[in-house]
């Protein structure tokens, strides 16, 4: 079904739901009513293997940039590392969405799964040894950025397989909000545990935290999908008909080029969030936890007020711009404040915002995409949510490096002010021309 078909108000056209669905009676009838995507049992050992494993993600997250920095002192270090997590996603992604159309994606899962459990395993232990270096880090990182430029295309594509089209918006909310309640977690107990015991005991957590999704993945009834029974074209070939697509597709087209932006520029100013704590703020690894951890409860309310009700495509389009507006206000705040009271607000806001605006394009791009395309298409998602923030991270970086940290961020809060000023921009000329077409 073309994008076109679906603004007119026609049903997209996905796979149907696998695995059992929860029964609509008792005490758990409430919590279905609100999230109705917790009805699929898939969905359900999804989330809670996902919700142990990323409190293990964001706490080696913390621990790493916070590693980075104690051992080189330096800004554009915490950039370079970033850059290297990075550059594979941008290299890789749009290989890994033509794979996920064409693969059994729950077999592939359980693999990257476990290849990120062992190099956050390899972490540790260089820490543990004392024999950890900036390179060490840099290789590990682009290592990790390997296994996740297949590992999250193929998540997100995967979803729609658990819960179906009806529950599709609704899951994504939902798995929005375990990844920001981790975001909420992870920070506070590695900011907790760096300053008593360092860094190598975050690293180890998070690879004892796998074994939660893997037991989840492992433990799923699926039904066996059936892919295209064409005989599969090259990788190449699959990713430029997937190319085409999109531009073919404007509301798709430009969805992905303001996530690319925003993601590259905008988003990245959090590398910097090591530097307010200790340069700006003075509070250490405990506030650098607390800035975190902030921006993860803005992130959680968020996503729990979007998972809460359903949207009509007026209202997604109004969560997009008034989420952009919001993340925007609140990083141009960070940068002004020298009171950590008032930037843990800011950071609250900046992550309610951030949240808003990313998992509604998320949701708009799920909901839009032709079935064939989804993986290709999520592989894009990828690009532009990770991959372009390689180089945003190095150029945001070497900003600090130069200027200081709060001008840096200033950049993030104004490229992300301006693409919120031409999104709207956008929306009125195409309400205006819904009008003129209705009259």
């Amino acid at each position: 079904m073309s994008v076109a078909a679906w603004y007119k108000g026609a049903p997209p056209m996905l796979p149907d739901a696998t695995g059992e669905a929860m029964p609509r009676a008792g005490a758990r009838r409430w919590l279905i009513a609100g999230f109705p995507a917790l009805r699929h049992r898939n969905f359900r050992l999804f989330i809670a293997g996902q919700g142990v494993s990323l409190i293990g993600t964001w706490m080696q997250s913390v621990a790493q940039s916070w590693l980075v920095y104690r051992v080189s002192g330096s800004r554009f270090a915490l950039g370079v590392v970033a850059f290297a997590g990075y550059l594979p996603i941008l290299c890789l992604a749009p290989a890994a969405g033509v794979v996920a159309d064409r693969v059994e994606r729950h077999r592939l899962i359980v693999v990257t799964q476990a290849l990120a459990m062992l190099l956050a395993l390899a972490l540790g232990t260089l820490v543990a040894t004392r024999l950890v270096t900036v390179a060490a880090v840099v290789v590990i990182a682009g290592c990790l950025g390997a296994v996740s430029a297949f590992d999250i295309p193929l998540r997100q594509a995967f979803i729609v397989e658990m819960v179906g089209p009806e529950d599709l918006p609704n899951a994504i909310a939902l798995n929005s909000s375990i990844f920001n309640a981790a975001r909420v977690v992870g920070p506070a107990l590695a900011g907790s545990l760096v300053a008593a015991v360092g860094e190598a005991a975050c690293f180890f957590l998070n690879a004892a935290s796998y074994l939660a999704v893997l037991a989840a993945l492992l433990s799923m009834r699926l039904n066996r999908v059936r892919r295209s029974a064409e005989t599969p074209s090259p990788v190449l070939a699959g990713f430029l008909s997937g190319l085409d697509y999109v531009r073919h597709e404007p509301p798709l087209r430009n969805l992905l080029i303001l996530l690319g932006i925003v993601s590259g520029l905008g988003l990245q100013y959090s590398i910097l969030i090591p530097v307010f704590a200790k340069e700006i703020f003075h509070a250490g690894a405990t506030g650098y936890g607390l800035l975190v951890t902030a921006a993860g409860i803005g992130s959680v309310v968020s996503a729990l007020h979007l998972a809460a009700r359903r949207y009509s495509r007026t209202q997604h389009r109004r969560n997009l711009l008034a989420g952009l507006g919001m993340f925007s206000v609140g990083v141009l705040g960070l940068t002004a404040t020298r009171r950590l009271g008032f930037a843990l607000w800011f950071q609250a806001l900046a992550g309610y915002g951030a949240i808003r605006y990313l998992a509604t394009t998320n949701t708009l791009l799920q909901l839009l995409v032709d079935e064939r395309y989804r993986g290709r298409v999520m592989g894009l998602h990828t690009v532009m949510f990770l991959g372009t923030a390689s180089a945003g991270s190095l150029v945001l970086g070497a900003v600090a490096q130069r200027f200081g940290a709060p001008a840096a961020a200033a950049i993030a809060g104004a490229v992300s002010l301006a693409c919120g000023s031409w999104l709207a921009t956008r929306l009125r000329r195409l309400a205006m021309r819904e009008r003129q077409a209705a009259a």
